[in-house]
């Protein structure tokens, strides 16, 4: 299973489009989708453990799972709800593990500990979950174009970044500060 799991991996990080066609059909792909969110989530962490501690490890793990499920959710209801095309068909289930195995190139975010990369790694692995996504959404919701999948997950994507800065405006200053 963990051959497995890091073969598609490694898939859905070079975006292809195969991949997602194979979880779709998958109804036994949760648990590995599932594993895909938390390894990339813990990345994050551990990406920035050098940078801000211990307690950032459990903080940045928490936010990049809160943050693949509020993306996940708002690309969802975009894509089968204000995006829809005829041929879309809701399928929760498999549009939640295509989102999760895209979130697959998040685990580069461990290069975060190498001083003077977290920005960029971070950046970068924002971008390149969002192409996965993108291509994830495509093959879910057997859209014709891309560019429809595109609105979803950029709309997807701003709403998660709007409502996390909503979220973390409401812990106040830091300490000391």
């Amino acid at each position: 299973m963990i051959k497995e799991l890091g073969e598609r991996m490694i898939r859905a990080a070079k975006l292809d489009g195969s991949l997602y066609e194979e979880i779709k059909a998958d109804r036994h792909a949760p648990l590995q989708a599932a594993m895909v969110v938390v390894l990339s989530a813990v990345a994050a962490g551990v990406g920035v453990i050098v940078h801000v501690g211990v307690g950032g490890f459990f903080l940045g793990t928490m936010q990049a799972m809160m943050q693949w499920y509020i993306s996940a959710f708002f690309t969802c209801v975009v894509g089968t709800r204000l995006l829809q095309e005829p041929q879309t068909k809701m399928d929760c289930g498999a549009m939640v593990r295509m989102i999760s195995f895209a979130s697959a190139p998040g685990v580069v975010r461990l290069l975060g500990v190498i001083p003077g990369l977290g920005g960029f790694v971070s950046g970068l692995a924002s971008v390149w979950m969002l192409g996965a996504t993108v291509v994830a959404v495509r093959k879910t919701l057997d859209y014709t174009t891309t560019t429809r999948a595109v609105g979803a997950c950029v709309i997807g994507w701003v709403a998660q970044w709007l409502l996390m800065g909503i979220l973390l405006s409401l812990r106040g200053p830091a300490p000391g500060a």
